[in-house]
């Protein structure tokens, strides 16, 4: 429950705290209504949650109504705040608004999802050692977004205590793990005044202390749900009368991979999960996969799964099946603008526990993050995406990735003078005059 001490006296309490209780893709319940609890403590202007936060139809990767009343269900056994968690239905995230008179309109995007992974039990993990490891069985916060969300709260506390001027938005965005969540929100009416965008990660290899302003060149993505349907058969007796889904399989992953590169850019193509079959002496009628197409910009990232598309009904056709291609999760390109970066890279050099200092690198992941940025620079705003150096001692999406609590207040404390250095400046003068 809320206290009156403040947020940034507890990030590190905060951050376990949502550790504990991980959430997968659109089933952030408890995250949510904690953190919906905490901004009422804040003191907002306005708080959105769910299907407020967002826009509705443009959701991705959404899961079954049986399976988000499962961890609705969990986040009231968990202790979730009643009165956040009736508000949700069937949707979880939040927006919250603060409006300070006049200015542009800054915002800031965290994520709040977790992994499907188990967390690590060995006691040399410290959050096995500290007591506040996963309570959710497959479930873990193995890539910071529990750092994320909290830093998000301590700067919007941050603000509220500032000099801030003009409307300071914080888009606690669902499913980013599954790029299911930046589209809707991206596609909402709390991304249309946006003037300057803030996104953030911790970690990404850079050390405690370390601060990069922007990224550029992050992959499009497309995540991919493939279904084959078939016939089944003895393969003993009547394989003849099988229409194979494990052969149409078979040769989907060899011609997806052999998906000819594009001269204009990086591509990439994977398979990575397969179910199917029922015994060694049954002709299979029906497989489904999980793939994702990446490409260095949307165009390509498109023609490769359109080609992607092509090959995998090419290869139902051809042993006589069916095939059936979704998109459950999908993310655009989107670069840092230099001109906010470059404030970012001035309020990090002045930052007393910030030791190294890079004004760019190149991504070469994918985030969702990019529709927000993407839609925020089409109506003539500037975004970058900031990454936070943490000690981490394994890597993202391990079972023991963990990260350097010492990092949250660098995190709070760069990005908050970052957006009050933007707030008093004219409205994208983010030039060099400017700065």
């Amino acid at each position: 429950m809320p206290v009156t001490t403040p947020i940034h006296d507890r990030l590190s309490d905060l951050r376990r705290e949502f550790h504990r209780y991980p959430e997968p893709a659109w089933r952030e319940f408890y995250t949510t209504s904690r953190l919906a609890e905490e901004i009422e403590y804040i003191g907002v202007d306005q708080l959105h949650l769910g299907k407020e936060a967002m826009n509705l139809t443009e959701r991705l990767a959404v899961p079954s109504a049986t399976e988000m009343n499962r961890w609705r269900e969990q986040a009231r056994e968990d202790g979730a705040p009643t009165e956040f968690l009736n508000r949700l239905k069937n949707c979880t995230g939040a927006v919250a608004i603060l409006d300070r008179g006049d200015g542009p309109t800054v915002a800031l995007r965290v994520d709040i999802d977790g992994l499907l992974r188990e967390e690590s039990t060995d006691e040399i993990h410290h959050p096995t050692a500290k007591g506040f490891r996963s309570q959710h069985d497959g479930v873990m916060h193995a890539c910071g977004h529990d750092a994320h969300m909290t830093i998000g709260l301590g700067i919007l506390e941050a603000i509220t205590e500032s000099d801030f001027s003009g409307t300071f938005k914080v888009f606690f965005q669902p499913a980013e793990e599954k790029a299911g969540g930046g589209r809707p929100m991206a596609k909402s009416e709390h991304i249309s005044d946006v003037d300057y965008l803030f996104a953030i990660h911790i970690g990404l290899d850079h050390p405690t202390g370390k601060v990069v302003a922007g990224m550029v060149k992050p992959l499009a993505v497309s995540n991919l749900s493939v279904t084959f349907q078939g016939k089944s058969a003895h393969a003993g007796l009547a394989p003849n009368d099988g229409q194979n889904t494990m052969q149409a399989l078979g040769t989907a992953i060899q011609n997806t991979y052999a998906i000819p590169r594009h001269a204009d850019g990086t591509t990439r193509v994977n398979i990575g999960r397969v179910e199917g079959g029922t015994a060694p002496n049954v002709i299979a009628e029906q497989i489904q996969a999980e793939a994702e197409v990446r490409g260095e910009t949307t165009r390509i990232m498109e023609y490769t799964k359109t080609r992607f598309e092509n090959a995998v009904h090419a290869a139902a056709a051809m042993h006589e099946c069916d095939a059936d291609v979704t998109v459950d999760g999908q993310a655009p390109r989107a670069d840092s603008d230099p001109e906010l970066a470059a404030i970012v890279s001035e309020t990090a050099q002045n930052h007393y526990a910030v030791t190294h200092v890079i004004d760019k690198i190149r991504f070469g992941a994918s985030e969702d993050a990019t529709y927000l940025m993407d839609a925020v620079q089409e109506q003539g705003g500037l975004a970058t995406y900031v990454i936070v150096g943490t000690n981490h001692p394994t890597g993202h999406h391990t079972a023991t990735f963990d990260i350097d609590e010492a990092s949250l207040p660098i995190a709070v404390e760069v990005l908050t003078d970052a957006i009050c250095t933007v707030a008093h400046r004219d409205p994208l003068d983010c030039s060099e005059e400017g700065l």
